[in-house]
């Protein structure tokens, strides 16, 4: 069955899941140009009503049923993205598509990492994408400020740095081979854009020229980013100490969206303290609390069976079961009178009732204590913190940004609601002080030593929550607000803009805005190798292999899109990379080619990769990108 919107000789893309990440996927998808058709039965009327007016096909259906992927055009798609929030459902989508299609491309979202791993490991096109992993490297950088990020080039070691121009010249006389990637003027100085064409973009209020010619002229005070290997660099004089995390952890599970809001909070907290008394609870206590139930339970039945004359009932046995072995002994009954054994056991009971009460109680006292003193060793260990990071929330992205500080030797300040976080384990084997409270109260942040900070990354999955904590942090830094990089996770992206523009948080990060590119870059085959900031706008570098007759098979490198660039090369059936290439290459089927620019150039590049020599979709020598036209996927 082919589905309304859907192409009859296929190349559409099947989206199933719609909450938070999955909407974004769907509007880049459709902007891509590809035809999407969307399986969803969970998220909200609104939600299938925005996808539908950006173009979508919407089924409303378990995209867990063979049926609802059959109803979505399986068979004719060219690739399925599972955007599921919970795991269950997207590895039994990932399964199930397998099973029909094992040829189609599937970009899945896993959160764990074993089986993101076993699911990539097996047959079929398969990616596996972790949002914690995809997330955390700009959350750290942020943190850090760095102005180098690192990235992995086919097995080369390449870095993005931004300088600031010291003499006037060219670039290419500046900077010689390195791949300039933006040139921001330096404020109050006019635009001097070099080669007519050169695409300009205002961000921070001066006009920021995106991949520009080598022969675009600079002035000292611009800020350029270049790109180039270690060696590279520092022939041109440029320090990449500090270099950003390295991207190459990106091939995991998916976190999902920010928690469901279901129920009362009342229950919830109930509920969550009990789980955590559960998880603390030494095994010993089991035991204790089954042996004192099993002598309350034996007890009651032995006295409503053996005491005589006037006898007990069972309530009364209860009664006097647990009045015995809570050592209270009112001397409602007397076993003057009863038989040798009901006295014996009488002394039995009372003996066994001190012992099992006795051993709970130490139990639950080694508990409390024992939390106490996590608790205030985390305050002790924190207070004398100067020049760290404090990091507000401990789930999957929370403890991933951590372990990246610390392997960067960074000072590292935890504060965590629940003090029976899974994590926690993970954050004291980092090495890093945990405070325990609400991250809104000021008392709590003064113990986290905010006032200090050299940086706050705020990280629950809470958006509220977040932007209630930003407000705080703002107020307990005070005049060192402008100079404190705090950064947010926001999956909002609408939030995310307006939070930024209304409260002055200069470092939102959106979880839909950056792990979007990757899925769609999966989807139409273009292998995403990472993405950074350069001078304010999202870069992604990425790997594409030429097809036999597509738009790109026999197309000379300068002809590709004006803002992007092909970093390096692999040509067909040989080993060596070639960097950088000649702007008079021409690209061949089974080329590999390493592309840099920004995200939506990129897509550029895809569609004309789609496109056919003969005309169908295809760009022509105007419109070198290929933007004119359907695209399809080969």
């Amino acid at each position: 069955m082919t589905p309304p919107g859907a192409s009859p000789a296929g190349g559409h893309v099947v989206v199933c899941g719609l909450e938070g990440l999955g909407l974004r996927i769907v509007e880049q998808l459709v902007a891509a140009g590809q035809e999407v058709v969307v399986v969803d039965d969970v998220a909200p009327a609104r939600t299938h009503r925005a996808a539908a007016a950006v173009g979508a096909t919407v089924v409303e259906r378990d995209a867990t049923e063979p049926r609802a992927l059959e109803a979505a055009g399986l068979e004719t798609a060219a690739a399925v993205v599972c955007a599921e929030s919970d795991d269950l459902r997207a590895l039994r989508v990932a399964l199930v598509v397998r099973e029909h299609r094992p040829d189609v491309r599937v970009v899945t979202a896993l959160a764990t990492a074993a089986v993101g791993r076993a699911v990539a490991a097996g047959p079929g096109p398969d990616t596996v994408l972790d949002i914690a992993a995809l997330a955390t490297p700009t959350v750290v950088e942020a943190c850090l400020q760095s102005p180098v990020h690192e990235l992995d080039v086919g097995g080369h070691c390449f870095l993005s740095a931004s300088v600031t121009a010291r003499a006037t010249g060219t670039l290419r006389a500046l900077y010689g081979d390195l791949v300039p990637l933006a040139v921001t003027p330096r404020e109050g100085a006019p635009d001097h854009l070099g080669e007519v064409g050169e695409v300009g973009e205002v961000v921070g209020g001066a006009a920021t020229a995106v991949c520009p010619s080598r022969d675009r002229a600079v002035a000292p005070g611009d800020r350029v980013a270049l790109l180039g290997t270690p060696d590279e660099l520092a022939a041109a004089g440029i320090a990449t100490d500090g270099p950003a995390p390295d991207r190459r952890v990106t091939r995991r599970g998916a976190g999902g969206p920010e928690a469901r809001r279901a129920g009362s909070r009342r229950v919830r907290r109930a509920m969550a303290a009990l789980g955590q008394l559960v998880r603390e609870a030494d095994r010993g206590l089991g035991w204790a609390l089954v042996a004192l139930v099993a002598l309350i339970v034996v007890s009651t039945v032995v006295l409503s069976l053996g005491y005589d004359d006037p006898g007990m009932s069972p309530v009364d046995a209860l009664y006097f079961t647990v009045e015995s072995v809570a050592t209270v002994g009112f001397g409602d009954y007397s076993f003057a009178d009863q038989a040798l054994w009901l006295r014996l056991w009488a002394v039995f009971l009372m003996l066994a009732g001190v012992v099992t009460t006795a051993i709970p109680i130490a139990f639950f006292t080694d508990m409390l204590i024992s939390r106490r003193l996590a608790e205030t060793a985390g305050r002790r260990r924190a207070s004398g913190a100067r020049g760290h990071v404090v990091l507000i929330g401990l789930g999957a992205v929370g403890v991933a940004v951590l372990e990246a500080l610390r392997e960067r030797e960074r000072d590292v300040v935890v504060v965590e609601r629940d003090p029976g976080n899974r994590f926690l384990d993970r954050a004291r084997a980092a090495g890093a002080p945990v405070v325990f409270g609400d991250a809104t109260d000021p008392g709590t942040l003064r113990d986290a030593r905010v006032p200090a900070a050299a940086a706050v990354a705020v990280l629950t999955s809470d958006d509220m929550a977040n932007v209630e904590t930003g407000l705080a942090v703002r107020e307990t830094l005070a005049e060192r607000w402008s100079a404190v990089p705090v950064v947010l996770r926001l999956f909002d992206r609408e939030l995310a803009r307006t939070a930024a523009d209304r409260f002055d948080f200069r470092f939102v990060r959106s979880v839909a805005e950056l792990a979007a590119p990757w899925f769609v870059g999966g989807a139409l085959g273009l292998d995403v190798l990472g993405t950074f900031g350069v001078h304010g706008q999202a870069f992604l570098l990425g790997r594409l292999t030429v097809a036999p007759g597509s738009g790109l098979d026999g197309l000379v490198l300068r002809e590709l899109a004006a803002r992007t660039r092909v970093v390096a090369l692999h040509r067909a059936g040989s080993a060596v990379l070639e960097h950088p290439p000649r702007r008079d290459t021409r690209l061949a089927a089974g080329d590999e080619a390493f592309l840099v620019g920004p995200y939506t150039e990129l897509l550029d590049v895809l569609r004309r990769h789609a496109a056919r020599p003969d005309g169908e979709g295809a760009g022509s020598r105007d419109d070198p990108a290929g933007v004119a036209g359907p695209a399809g996927l080969p």
